[in-house]
């Protein structure tokens, strides 16, 4: 495909030192990482407390822990719209303040109830963070450390999730859940203050007919040198062929490859399983007789695990490839699932509980790596600009959508087929998981985002045109 294979060579060399405010960009509003991750993150330990406090079943467990997710696949789907209208920049201000809300009304809950609606609150802006920050990393970011840029999204949500596991550790008791809810507002007020001086993106400003702005904002974020005009150019071109935004739109012939893979990548990062470990990995081992102590160290373990794993994934998604890093860590999770389901059929033994802790964290960091490095990368990469916002939104409600799915059936498929049962299932969708990105998904190392949209529009599968 010759407009993919010759353009694809102008793309900025890894070597070019790149200005700083690209790299802040990416730093301060990948804060919103570290907030999805601390605020879905916590209840794992506020949870043992949550129960005998408020007295909660396995079924209100469960709706405390899914609240969550039901707002964010509806601040996923209303982040899209606004971002498309008000920028994405205006957008992720608007979320860190209600983080900020969400996070305070949590920490001042009288009752299950309000408990329920603070987290709901917490959900819109989860959902609106990781909608729109990979979004606008993906806008912003040069091609050549466009994925370590995003990917940085990921390791802040594992450095929330390991913060969170560290707090619950740490404030473990009646009432410490209070605390753990509350210091969520600190990051909040960060994310809004450090987004106050950061630029907008400039494919939105082309887009949105601010090529004067668009080019001041280049300026800005590209080495001295650069060509900003040809980069402006070739986003212009893009949103000139773009048709407008209709209902219709993204189920047009040459869209419907993009989506596909979005939307199954979307889907597997949750049926994988790493969210039932994530929520409930501390009551399980607890109820499993681990003890509560013991159940908050392997927490804090898993916190660790999904820190290395996103510091990998950040390597691995430049170094070796997006669809490369899945096809080696995918099955290694499966595995990992494997032996942990096998685990929990042999007798309770010390031995036992150190292959339930080794498998587990073997879990967590392949799955973090194969997995969750790439989720939020892919769909802002690989949908055209014409239904980015949408499009991912789309990807976004269906990770939370999953997730859902995945928090409000846990303990109850562990209650109705065993733990072992659980985690064979989850173990067998890795399996289907290798099987959709052998057969669907291309690879976009290296590919500016322009070149990634001709290779759609052009004929033959999107896979071959990428190469």
């Amino acid at each position: 495909m010759p407009e993919v294979t010759t353009l694809t060579p102008k793309t900025p060399h890894t070597t070019t030192r790149q200005p700083a405010l690209v790299y802040a960009v990416a730093a301060v509003s990948a804060v919103g990482g570290l907030l999805f991750g601390y605020d879905t993150g916590i209840i794992s330990g506020a949870l043992l407390y949550l129960r005998q406090d408020l007295d909660l079943s396995s079924r209100g467990q469960e709706i405390v822990v899914s609240v969550i997710l039901v707002g964010a696949m509806v601040g996923a789907l209303g982040s899209g719209r606004l971002a498309g209208r008000f920028g994405r920049r205006r957008v992720v201000m608007w979320v860190a303040a209600v983080f900020a809300l969400g996070a305070v009304g949590a920490a001042l809950a009288p009752g299950a109830e309000a408990l329920v609606a603070a987290r709901f609150v917490l959900g819109l802006a989860v959902g609106g963070a990781s909608n729109m920050v990979p979004v606008y990393i993906a806008e912003v970011a040069p091609t050549a450390i466009r994925g370590r840029l995003m990917v940085l999204f990921q390791l802040m949500v594992a450095i929330g999730q390991l913060l969170a596991y560290l707090c619950g550790w740490l404030f473990a008791g009646s009432g410490g859940w209070r605390i753990m809810f509350g210091l969520a507002v600190i990051p909040a007020v960060v994310l809004a203050v450090g987004m106050l001086k950061l630029p907008e993106s400039p494919r939105w400003l082309v887009d949105n007919k601010r090529e004067g702005e668009a080019h001041t904002v280049l300026r800005r974020l590209r080495p001295q040198g650069a060509d900003i005009a040809a980069e402006i150019a070739g986003i212009r071109d893009i949103a000139t062929a773009a048709p407008p935004v209709h209902r219709r739109a993204m189920t047009q012939p040459w869209v419907r490859p993009a989506l596909v893979v979005a939307l199954g990548v979307a889907a597997f990062s949750q049926l994988t399983g790493i969210n039932a470990i994530v929520y409930y990995a501390p009551t399980m081992l607890s109820d499993a007789g681990f003890g509560d102590s013991i159940a908050l160290l392997t927490g804090i373990g898993i916190g660790v695990m999904l820190v290395v794993a996103g510091i990998s994934g950040a390597i691995a998604v430049d170094a070796i490839g997006r669809r490369r890093t899945m096809l080696v860590f995918i099955p290694l999770s499966g595995l990992s699932m494997t032996v942990l389901g096998v685990a929990f059929l042999v007798g309770d033994s010390t031995a036992q509980h150190w292959v339930v802790i080794v498998s587990l964290f073997a879990y967590i960091l392949f799955n973090g790596i194969g997995m969750q490095s790439v989720v939020w990368l892919i769909a802002p990469e690989i949908l055209p600009l014409s239904v980015r916002g949408p499009a991912t939104s789309l990807a976004t409600l269906t990770v939370w959508g999953f997730d859902l799915l995945i928090a409000v059936t846990a303990l109850s498929a562990i209650n109705a087929i065993g733990r072992s049962g659980t985690f064979f299932v989850y173990a067998a969708m890795n399996v289907l998981c290798v099987v959709f990105v052998l057969l669907k998904v291309p690879e976009t190392r290296n590919k500016s985002l322009e070149d990634i949209e001709k290779a759609l529009r052009a004929p033959g599968p999107l896979r071959q045109n990428l190469r």
